[in-house]
């Protein structure tokens, strides 16, 4: 292992640092049930690139999030899908957005229809209902951490995805009993908050996945990078940290490794040891929770980049939806 990090007989036995709060059950039973009253208010525009697709329609599907928030996924099918099929869905990276089109099309290709979210305020075109238009990136952590806990922006983000999901589900085109769901970094965690959420999702393949164990992530000096808002926000709000114990235990109900014991799909987890970004400590805490069928794939020498070979994994993990 690396020098920065634990040997990997203790990785392999790590359950993450981050306190989970005394009522984070509770929390987010009450979270899906704002969820289950809510009307989505489902809307798909046909996108002109289906006339270069040809075998695939695409279009962009438009949802009501929580907080009336209007959410945006590309939604691909096949042209010529013959009944219901496997549906694929996806998760980008921390800041940045949906895939284009053309990248969805061996997906498509393989007869699965494939939903791509994009997260509220980031880079695609979704809605952060936080008061203004456009993107609101950073801080996306940390947002709402001085306020109530239902004000955390990745609450919102989380049941988005569970929302997507679900209406996936319900198409008519869709197997709800053969979808999948995949993504890097953010996309990895997101990935792992989905099938939490939603667990009819059948089968999950998160890479690195980030939003996991921050108490950690600060403690080793890493909270640079995707998660330099952690030190920005105790240098800014809380220099001394008086209040650490109290601020950590509020990201806990944001923090995915407290909600992977509810994924009931199978896993495939991707990791580089060298990654320190989001440091396979962190992902190990996740891992270990999961009590559904799971594997675990290393680079040893690989970090937060490109992993090659992974994408394939994961399409060969896919098939078996």
């Amino acid at each position: 292992m690396p020098v920065f990090e634990m040997p990997m007989d203790q990785l392999v036995q790590y359950r993450g640092r981050n306190p989970r709060p005394d009522d984070f059950d509770e929390y987010w039973r009450a979270a899906l049930a704002e969820l289950d009253g809510l009307d989505p208010q489902v809307a798909l525009e046909p996108s002109p690139f289906t006339a270069a697709a040809g075998f695939a329609e695409c279009f962009d599907l438009w949802f009501t999030g929580v907080g009336g928030a209007r959410v945006h996924a590309k939604y691909w099918r096949p042209a010529a899908a013959g009944g219901p099929h496997p549906a694929l869905l996806h998760f980008h990276g921390y800041s940045l957005r949906s895939p284009d089109w053309s990248q969805m099309l061996g997906w498509v290709g393989r007869g699965y229809s494939v939903a791509a979210l994009d997260c509220r305020g980031q880079g695609g075109k979704s809605e952060d209902v936080g008061g203004v238009h456009g993107g609101t990136l950073r801080g996306h952590i940390v947002r709402g951490l001085e306020d109530a806990p239902e004000k955390l922006l990745y609450r919102q983000i989380f049941l988005d995805c569970a929302s997507l999901a679900r209406i996936v589900m319900g198409f008519d085109e869709v197997d709800a009993g053969r979808v999948g769901a995949t993504g890097a970094s953010q996309g990895g965690g997101l990935t792992l908050a989905c099938a939490a959420l939603e667990p009819r999702v059948r089968r999950a393949a998160p890479v690195y996945p980030f939003l996991t164990d921050y108490q950690r992530t600060w403690e080793m000096g890493l909270a640079v990078d995707a998660y330099h808002e952690l030190q920005a926000h105790f240098r800014l709000f809380d220099p001394r940290h008086e209040r650490e114990r109290e601020l950590f235990t509020r990201l806990g109900y944001i923090d995915v490794q407290h909600l992977a014991p509810s994924i009931r799909g199978e896993v495939l987890m991707v990791t580089g040891l060298s990654d320190m970004i989001c440091p396979p400590s962190t992902q190990y805490a996740a891992f270990n929770r999961i009590t559904a069928p799971k594997r675990h794939v290393l680079y040893p020498d690989y970090a937060h980049e490109s992993l090659p070979g992974a994408d394939d994994l994961i399409y060969e993990f896919m098939g078996g939806l």
